[in-house]
């Protein structure tokens, strides 16, 4: 199919699709019209304070620390393409449309709901814990206030409990913002997110999805294993890793003792917690926070 034409009739598909569902003897091509080995989706900067945005422009809600996942119509994806195999009855609910949102099962359980949706073979009691929170239902035609409304309606209709629309708050100052961020992250939070409601769906990393955490993270690679001492003789004592900049550095907290026992292989990807940086440039109060989970 020509790649013009092919675009053209991708976009009637979702702008149609946020008012009438294809009849049924139409839902087979349309589902295929919308898979795609790697989806479109709209990364967030990091905001920044000293700014000074307008807050008042963004809707903002919770930022939930889940497994990020791409509704095409027809199936789950992450954000790279991986096929996320959920149960049918999990599914079946969901429309043609294109959505955007987090599997999430509570408060400081990624492990846990990393090993439920990286299962080839879908384990049902384990999948009854999970939630698909919907952030987004993106289209290249409407702000995010709009399809924030659209999101809203959709999930309504759809009337299942594991299906959730995440509600989205406006603020008219930063402290506002900043007491609705305290009050979210201690109650289990990883932060919140910042839309700019005025803003129309951006493929990448764009300045109108802003993520603000309590603190930063990023990856490194796992470069050496150093020993323990004291009450971690003969256990991992800290990590020292390699990350994307080429700066090397050592992470000696944030670990379980059955993680120092059986630490990161050599080579593996994880992510680290960080409060700014030293004078020296490197991550300031590194602290271990899991093995990255292949996308």
């Amino acid at each position: 199919m020509n790649k013009r034409i092919y675009n053209a009739l991708l976009l009637c598909v979702l702008v149609f699709s946020q008012v009438n569902v294809a009849a049924n003897d139409d839902k087979n091509a349309i589902k295929t019209l919308l898979s795609t080995t790697t989806p479109h989706v709209q990364l967030a900067n990091v905001y920044d304070a000293n700014n000074d945005i307008a807050v008042s422009r963004y809707l903002v809600s919770e930022k939930f620390d889940g497994v990020r996942a791409i509704w095409t119509g027809n199936q789950f994806v992450t954000r790279n393409g991986n096929t996320i195999n959920a149960p049918h009855w999990f599914v079946d609910v969901l429309p043609n449309v294109w959505l955007d949102g987090e599997l999430w099962t509570k408060h400081q359980d990624f492990a846990s709901l990393s090993g439920i949706v990286r299962t080839i073979k879908p384990n049902d009691d384990d999948w009854r814990k999970v939630s698909y929170r919907v952030f987004d239902m993106p289209d290249k035609v409407n702000p995010f206030n709009v399809r924030y409304q659209n999101y809203q309606r959709l999930v309504s209709n759809i009337n299942q409990p594991h299906i959730v629309a995440v509600k989205q708050h406006q603020f008219t100052s930063n402290e506002t913002l900043t007491a609705y961020f305290e009050r979210t992250v201690q109650q289990g939070a990883e932060g919140v997110m910042l839309h700019l409601a005025s803003a129309k769906h951006r493929d990448g990393r764009s300045s109108s999805l802003l993520k603000l955490k309590p603190y930063f993270d990023n990856e490194a690679m796992v470069i050496a294993h150093l020993p323990g001492k004291g009450k971690y003789q003969g256990m991992l004592g800290a990590l020292r890793v390699k990350n994307s900049d080429g700066l090397e550095f050592t992470i000696g907290t944030g670990f379980s003792d059955a993680q120092r026992r059986i630490p990161p292989a050599l080579g593996v990807t994880i992510t680290y917690r960080y409060h700014g940086f030293t004078k020296h440039g490197l991550p300031r109060f590194a602290s271990f926070l899991r093995v990255r989970t292949p996308e």
